[in-house]
């Protein structure tokens, strides 16, 4: 019998690798027998570099960097085995878990380090960018990174403009041509689940500029700011973006890549699992059994379990989920399609025991659902 063990990481206690290796573990505990591939999954966010690299092999490249703030940090993106496609991850270089609590000024955080891991990929041969874009502790739309590949953000002096969202109020030009150059024959694809716009209501400043520290008055400033931003992308490439869903992500960064780095904007998981040809490692499949941390409404919004199970489901391969917490009932998992879904502790287990013991409570959970599976499972 083939299985396909298929988690996300469990942000915080285990890799994707990790907890895909206790899976494994505790369904050969019924299954002595099994062929089981274990093969990681992501969606776009913190983790996708290394679950592509354990799936498709490859390396890691470090390099200091600037860190949001402009301090040097030790970043590092995935060089796959191809040679010629790289992974960066923006949380990588321009994350919000860079710095300490309460540290982050959203007007001045900038993504240039993401753009200087770029560049040290194009100076490694990749010709293919993958772009992660989950975690950032920025709101310029992208132009610190833009700035470290060679295009240049003007005032009405013709002076450039500092970094940070809340400088782009000033913009007055965009100088891109170094830009053009230095991208020439590269592709650049942008992971990330979002569907929100660059400016308004529901735009990249007000949604998640509290999350990075903004005050009120920071997020009208930086709305203002990344409508400026849009204003001056339309005079200058004919390309409006400030309605794009999902060019609000990051920080606007999506957008930014879109208008002036000839982006691509790709569902997170689809993305993942088109690099790792995940549709191929069902072949011959009898069981896929996935998870991550918590399975709640948000992995029904497209994280990678619910990818994963709606993949499965297309071939009518039954569907297992071991996660650190189930907030999922009824109608909710009847969308998950899932055959069977065990949390790896009872509701009482404290939070702090639970990530302790995670690789032995993974293994027995999964045990628990190869149990309760097994007569539905065609060897």
């Amino acid at each position: 019998m083939r299985i396909l063990v298929a988690p996300d990481k469990f942000k915080g206690s285990m890799t994707g690798r990790e907890a895909g290796d206790a899976m494994r573990a505790g369904l050969l505990r019924v299954w002595p027998s099994a062929d089981i591939e274990v093969v990681p999954v992501a969606d776009g966010g913190d983790g996708t570099a290394q679950a592509i690299l354990d799936a498709v092999g490859g390396r890691r490249v470090s390099r200091i960097v600037q860190r949001p703030d402009g301090e040097p940090v030790d970043a590092s993106f995935a060089l796959l085995s191809d040679g010629k496609t790289a992974v960066v991850e923006l949380a990588s270089a321009s994350g919000l878990a860079l710095m300490s609590s309460g540290s982050n000024d959203p007007l001045t955080a900038t993504t240039y380090g993401t753009g200087e891991l770029i560049v040290a990929a194009l100076d490694s041969s990749a010709r293919r960018i993958i772009l992660a874009i989950g975690g950032s502790a920025t709101n310029d739309a992208g132009a610190g990174a833009l700035s470290a590949l060679g295009a240049r953000f003007l005032d009405a002096s013709g002076s450039e403009l500092p970094r940070g969202g809340a400088a782009l109020a000033r913009l007055e030009t965009i100088d891109d041509a170094a830009l053009i150059e230095k991208l020439r024959g590269v592709s650049i694809e942008i992971a990330s689940d979002v569907d929100n716009a660059l400016v308004g209501p529901n735009g990249a400043s007000a949604v998640y500029g509290p999350q990075k520290g903004a005050s009120p008055e920071d997020v009208r400033t930086l709305d203002a700011a990344l409508t400026r931003f849009a204003d001056i992308v339309k005079r200058t490439k004919g390309v409006d973006v400030r309605d794009v869903p999902g060019g609000g992500a990051a920080g606007g960064i999506a957008a930014g890549f879109l208008a002036l780095a000839g982006g691509r904007l790709v569902p997170g998981a689809e993305l993942v699992f088109d690099v790792i040809g995940f549709e191929r490692r069902l072949d011959g499949v009898s069981l896929v059994v996935t998870g991550e941390g918590k399975l709640d409404r948000q992995t029904l919004s497209g994280k990678a379990p619910f990818a994963v199970a709606r993949a499965a489901s297309r071939r009518d391969i039954p569907v297992g989920a071991v996660a650190g917490a189930v907030d999922l009932r009824g109608e909710d998992l009847e969308k998950l399609h899932m055959a069977a879904v065990e949390a790896l502790a009872p509701a009482s287990a404290s939070l702090e025991q639970t990530m302790r013991d995670a690789l032995a409570l993974t293994a027995n959970a999964a045990e628990r659902l190869a149990r309760d599976v097994a007569d539905r499972i065609t060897s």
